[in-house]
Parts: C-alpha cells; structure tokens; sequence
C-alpha cells in the first residue's frame, strides 16, 4: 500500500488515474467499433467471396489436370 506524505501526492495520483480511466474507456471504444465492422454484412460477404476464389481456383486446376 503506498503512502502520502502530503495532498498534492494524492490529487497526482488521483489525476493519473483518472487519464489511465480515460485512455482505458478509449480503447474500448475503439475496439467495439473494429468488432461491429468485423461482424457486419459486407466483411463476411468479402470473406465469403475470397474463400470462393480460392477454392474456385483449386477446382479449375484439379479439373484441367485430370
């Protein structure tokens, strides 16, 4: 436990902790909006066409090959 020799060590302390609150509160902003365009319509569509590339391709190969 960490002790004050006066107020002005309390208020610093005080302060700093209520910017960490801040920066913290921030950041979870931040990652809520990443998580909503990650869940959104349009990404899955995007991931949904690049895995048809993919093995669309494989397919083609695989058939020219044989």
């Amino acid at each position: 436990m960490k002790r004050y020799n006066n107020v002005e060590d309390i208020n610093q302390d005080l302060k700093r902790l209520s910017l960490e609150r801040q920066i913290a509160w921030e950041e979870m902003k931040g990652l809520r909006h990443e998580v909503k365009e990650d869940l959104s319509p349009y990404s899955w569509l995007s991931t949904l066409i690049s895995a048809v590339k993919k093995y669309g391709i494989l397919y083609l190969i695989r058939k020219i090959l044989r």
